[in-house]
């Protein structure tokens, strides 16, 4: 019988969102220790529910493997006298390291012969190793916003009420501020046993079954989409999928039982939306649909418990609903009574920032700079006039009575009111868009308002955050910085937008200063928002299979336009393949160090000597048009592979030509060339960066 262990950290509920993370880091730390303690495991199953995280590890050694340490001593001719007894240095030795002569080994190091003391350390056993690390490894889980309680120090996401440790069918107990571990779990709240004895690791999961919890997770999450589906099925739809609801829905319920309840028919008449988010957001429900994409008068919901009087529960969640949607109409019909342009004046009495003042104020901020943006682009005159209606617009169903009640709605009742108010569908579509991307594989802006003004409104919000020192540190990123960046760089990437970071960063804040005259260091600034969006971009680079040394090489040169850079990565990375790269880079490279000594790059021919330096001088003449021009239309990995020409003249140089000589006139003259040359590269990428393998 293989050894397995079971450990149960058994809670209070747990919030759903914590719990995936817990997760991970219960298997990673568990492998850690048991790694960093010498015990051998198989694989490592954690499983969880609302009140318990579950550890079990199968395959567990019964004892740690033995340490074994080899301990340099005095070299043999010291250790030994002519006769081969134990001199007073090696006897020293032996003691200091507690071992006997039988335990003394001698090995060469560096052609003399030396002394070891071969120490081995016993493995003990693997339960006196978890009744003294595993309080640890509890306690090494952490949470975002972890609680404290009953006096005790030790903080968890909930109370712990009790722990299961299990090494076969036998008890390991330890103390957790405590806490006694022991073989006692419990079943579901209301339906299974309080107190429930395990007698061995393998009866674990089917002694809860009986109780009505179901251990593992994603069995849990599979009974509920076969039941949510059988279901739908049942009415002629489909559940509208939703992965992070589901997996909500999984870590909210022990024992998942769904049932389906009925939306009356008036109710369908609002948006789709309005209906949806109620139902999603804050009831947990699935909507149902057709197979055309319309919402269906019915709802499914998730039970934590068995089928007992299923209709008594639909009929209290049709009840609640009905309050839920009865509510989003009345808001509806009232915000629908006056066109949305009415709204934009109550902006000014919602915050924004306390010191970047209110929404109303960053409304005139976007709007004046996605003009100012609009105009770099060169967009035509009447996406020019969208763009500005729609950043109007684009805050105003923040004062509406319906967003303020479900602020999920944000942006899809502007765009549904903008329509309603008789606004054109671009403007509509864009005070939605200018929302995209809300999270990580969201959809990005369809429309170009849509993206202008997107990106208009994220890098006001980091500039102004920026200016008045709120910037990401560590986990801390209250008003979401990080993901706006990444959005904004999203953006651009996918519309091919061509707009120099700098350029734009520089319009963002002095729309601060003339505007609001905000006070802040602008160069400062400026040139840490660079580097923030440089940090999100480089993952973004790397997370597409591209080289990390690609992504120095390209952003190491002065090039702040995003799109263009992403087009060098992916030429340089496709280009670094080949067999002689090492000697390109070992080439280029002599360059780049010896470019640093000037910062002159005229050339005067007639100072050129040796036939080598002419020899760089007219080869370098001949392609330096052709690369111009290739960069002129983006071919990047062409313009490299006519600096692959210079390969040979280069080494020629520097093998027969001597630049640091005693006339100034000729010694300034090649590293001109040098430098000239060096230019030439950067303008392209940074190949010093290259690591050749």
């Amino acid at each position: 019988m293989t050894n397995k262990y079971l450990l149960e950290i058994g809670t209070e509920e747990i919030p759903s969102r914590f719990i995936n993370n817990a997760l991970n880091q219960l298997e990673e730390n568990s492998k850690k220790l048991l790694t960093d303690e010498r015990i051998s495991f198989g694989d490592i199953d954690v499983y969880a529910t609302p009140r318990r995280l579950t550890l079990i590890i199968n395959d567990i050694a019964k004892t740690q493997n033995d340490l074994e340490e080899l301990v340099k001593g005095p070299s043999k001719k010291i250790a030994f006298d002519n006769e081969g007894k134990t001199s007073r240095a090696l006897q020293g030795f032996m003691k200091g390291q507690g071992v006997t002569l039988d335990d003394i080994i001698t090995k060469e190091f560096k052609g003399e012969e030396y002394v070891y003391a071969n120490k081995v350390q016993k493995g003990r056993d693997s339960k006196d190793v978890i009744k003294e690390k595993f309080p640890s490894l509890i306690k090494s889980i952490s949470f975002p916003k972890p609680m404290v309680w009953g006096g005790k120090k030790l903080k968890f996401a909930r109370p712990i009420r009790w722990i299961v440790s299990l090494l076969n069918n036998e008890i390991i107990n330890f103390n957790l501020e405590g806490i006694i571990a022991s073989n006692v779990t419990r079943g579901h709240r209301f339906l299974g046993k309080d107190s429930i004895e395990i007698y061995s690791v393998d009866e674990y999961i089917e002694k809860l079954r009986n109780n009505f919890v179901i251990v593992n997770h994603n069995e849990r999450k599979e009974l509920i989409t076969k039941g949510c589906e059988k279901l739908a099925k049942e009415r002629g739809g489909k559940i509208l999928k939703d992965k992070e609801l589901l997996d909500e829905l999984t870590h909210i319920v022990e024992y998942p039982t769904s049932f389906m309840g009925n939306i009356k028919k008036n109710y369908l008449e609002l948006p789709k939306e309005v209906i949806i988010t109620p139902m999603k957001e804050h009831q947990k429900y699935l909507p149902v649909i057709d197979d055309k994409g319309r919402l269906m008068p019915f709802f499914i919901g998730v039970r934590n418990g068995d089928h007992a009087n299923l209709d008594i529960v639909a009929k209290g969640n049709e009840k609640v609903l009905d309050a839920r949607l009865e509510d989003a109409k009345f808001f509806y019909n009232e915000d629908t009574k006056k066109p949305l342009y009415d709204y934009v004046g109550s902006l000014k009495n919602i915050v924004f920032q306390k010191k970047l003042g209110t929404i109303y104020d960053k409304t005139v901020r976007i709007r004046k700079l996605s003009s100012e943006i609009a105009k770099y682009l060169e967009v035509g005159d009447e996406t020019e006039k969208n763009i500005d209606r729609a950043a109007y617009l684009a805050k105003a169903d923040l004062s509406t009575k319906i967003v303020y009640e479900f602020t999920e709605l944000q942006g899809i009742m502007g765009r549904e009111y903008a329509a309603i108010s008789g606004e054109n569908e671009i403007v509509s579509l864009a005070i939605y868009e200018h929302y995209l991307p809300r999270f990580a594989d969201d959809e990005l802006p369809n429309t170009t308002a849509g993206a202008i003004l997107s990106i208009t409104d994220k890098l006001d919000t980091i500039a102004g955050c920026f200016a008045i020192g709120i910037q990401p540190t560590g986990s801390q990123d209250p008003y979401g910085l990080r993901r706006q960046s990444i959005g904004i760089t999203n953006i651009f990437i996918d519309k091919n937008l061509h707009i120099s970071m700098d350029k734009m960063i520089g319009l963002a804040l002095k729309t601060y200063e003339e505007q609001d005259g905000l006070e802040f260091d602008y160069d400062i600034v400026k040139k840490e928002i660079l580097q923030f969006f440089n940090g999100r971009f480089r993952s973004i680079i790397i997370d597409m299979g591209i080289r990390y040394d690609v992504v120095d090489a390209v952003l190491s040169i002065d090039n702040d336009d995003i799109t263009d850079v992403l087009i060098r990565a992916k030429e340089l990375n496709k280009w670094i393949d080949r067999d002689e790269l090492s000697d390109i880079i070992a080439a280029f490279n002599r360059v780049q160090n010896l470019s640093q000594k000037t910062d002159k790059y005229t050339v005067k021919k007639h100072l050129l000597q040796e036939k080598e330096e002419l020899n760089l001088y007219h080869i370098f003449n001949e392609i330096e048009e052709k690369i111009d021009s290739l960069l002129a239309s983006k071919q990047y990995d062409k313009a490299l592979d006519q600096l692959i020409n210079l390969r040979e003249p280069i080494d020629e140089f520097f093998d027969n030509v001597m630049v640091m000589v005693k006339d100034e006139d000729i010694k300034e003259n090649r590293l001109s060339l040098i430098k000239k040359i060096s230019n030439k590269m950067m303008e392209i990428c940074d190949l010093s960066k290259i690591v050749s393998k």
